[in-house]
C-alpha cells in the first residue's frame, strides 16, 4: 500500500473536558497517513490519480472549525472517518495532540488507526 503523509498540520478546534478548556477554540496539531487507494498516481503522474493533500488539509480544517469534541479520541475519530468517507481512502491513522495544555508536559495526545492495510 502506498501512504501519503502529512506531519505537523495546525488546526483550531474547540476541544475538552473541563470547562476552562472550551472558553476559545485551541490550536491542535495533527499526524496523519493515509492509505491510497490505488498505485496509478506513480504511473500517470496525475494528481486527479491520487489524494489531493491540499484538499485533507483545508476540509480537516473546516470541519474542526465546525464541529466541537470533549476527548482526543473522538476528534481523531472523526478525522479517520472523514478522511476515508471524503478521501476514499482504504487505511489511515491519525494522530491528535494538543500542544502545552498540561503543566510542565509538552504534549498530549492520541493515536488511532482505521481501515484495512494492505
Amino acid at each position: 500500500m502506498d501512504i501519503i503523509f502529512l506531519h505537523g498540520v495546525r488546526a483550531k478546534t474547540l476541544i475538552g473536558w473541563y470547562d476552562w478548556e472550551r472558553v476559545a477554540p485551541q490550536v491542535v496539531e495533527l499526524d496523519l497517513e493515509i492509505g491510497l487507494p490505488s498505485t496509478q498516481a506513480c504511473v500517470s503522474d496525475n494528481l486527479t490519480d491520487t489524494i489531493d493533500y491540499d484538499k485533507v488539509v483545508q476540509h480537516l480544517r473546516q470541519a474542526m472549525a465546525e464541529q466541537h469534541f470533549l476527548l482526543l479520541e473522538a476528534l481523531a475519530e472523526h478525522i479517520a472517518h472523514l478522511i476515508m468517507q471524503d478521501f476514499s481512502a482504504p487505511w489511515t491513522r491519525v494522530s491528535v495532540t494538543k500542544l502545552g495544555i498540561l503543566h510542565e508536559v509538552g504534549r498530549v495526545g492520541v493515536t488511532i488507526e482505521r481501515g484495512q492495510r494492505s
